[in-house]
């Protein structure tokens, strides 16, 4: 026998066991991908019954005989769902404000980072963008009270001396700037990041064949955009917005630092005083000072919360993973860098 075969046949491992080893190797890395998701539901169903068991008491009790509810917050529900259901609408038309003001700048931006940016720029931008997802909520409340407030004042007398045969610009205009649209702003710029992330790689994702066939029959940038990027794009782009309403539906301190709240129903984001509250702001502003019972209304109020924000993410989810499964399927020459 050779040097070269006896080389050969000591350096050779037996089939059997490399088989062996992958097949441990794979067992572990199995079990531990399980785990991890078998604790992710674990852990969802967790909060989910805490908030059930929790807040029960209060769902269930008599709020017009009971005196720890009734009067609750200087007024009489006669019910919990009387009480939810202004707070409800608080979170959800805050929510759908920094929708409307945020969702068009997240896409503008994502648009030019993806097809209009020098690499070099778009590389820095998305950065930067990424980056305010890592802000904490109570740096963007000092930001909107210090600096939000004063400067939405001339903007909301405008509008009110303008346009206030709208519903939504009537009322006395607030001389503080504690008003619905000086949160919605806030929380705008706030969901920016996840919005923007999703739609850069939606569009990323977009066929080059669709885009260099509509360029080559003589569209223009914007035509290829409009006939070529966002036919495609559209399931991703209205799952980043669903998943950005639902980033917003959940904020607590930027809102309880810059709205001056009430419990009831109003669309006006001009005044101070009749602001709808959110349900997360109500939570942390009333919690540390409510007997049991009433912390048990508050966490019922954090289970409606909880049930919204847990159905608008797994519509968004469903939409992006319809999105995903259209880009697998899809030709593509070519992947853009």
């Amino acid at each position: 026998m050779t040097d070269v075969a006896q080389r050969e046949q000591a350096t050779t491992v037996a089939p059997e066991k490399l088989i062996g080893k992958r097949r441990a190797g794979d067992r572990f890395f199995l079990g531990l991908s399980t785990t991890a998701a078998v604790s992710i539901m674990v852990i969802l169903a967790g909060v989910a019954i805490f908030l059930i068991l929790k807040g029960l008491p209060a769902i269930t009790a008599n709020w017009e005989t009971n005196s720890d509810l009734a009067g609750y917050q200087n007024k009489n529900w006669g019910s919990f769902w009387n009480y939810v259901a202004p707070l409800l609408w608080g979170s959800i038309w805050s929510a759908l404000i920094a929708l409307v003001l945020g969702a068009p700048v997240a896409i503008g931006i994502a648009l030019f980072i993806s097809h209009y940016a020098p690499r070099r720029l778009a590389s820095g931008l998305a950065y930067v963008v990424d980056l305010l997802a890592a802000v904490p909520s109570i740096v963007f409340g000092l930001w909107g009270v210090i600096v939000m407030r004063p400067f939405l004042l001339p903007l909301a007398e405008f509008l009110n001396q303008y346009f206030g045969w709208i519903p939504l610009f009537q009322g006395p205009v607030s001389s503080t700037g504690s008003t619905m649209l000086a949160g919605g702003v806030v929380l705008a710029v706030m969901i920016l990041p996840i919005v923007t992330a999703l739609t850069r790689e939606i569009f990323l994702q977009t066929p080059r064949l669709n885009e260099e066939a509509a360029l080559a029959l003589g569209a223009t940038r914007w035509e290829m955009i409009r006939l070529a990027v966002f036919p495609y794009a559209r399931s991703g782009m209205v799952s980043a917005i669903l998943l950005g309403l639902g980033r917003a539906l959940g904020e607590t301190m930027a809102i309880a630092l810059i709205i001056s709240p009430s419990l009831l129903f109003s669309v006006a984001v001009l005044t101070d005083g009749y602001n709808s509250q959110t349900i997360a702001a109500n939570i942390a502003n009333n919690f540390p000072i409510a007997t049991d019972l009433q912390r048990s209304a508050l966490i019922g109020t954090g289970l409606m919360l909880f049930v919204v924000s847990l159905a608008v993410n797994m519509i968004a989810r469903g939409i992006l993973g319809r999105s995903d499964r259209k880009a697998r399927t899809s030709p593509k020459i070519g992947k853009r860098v």
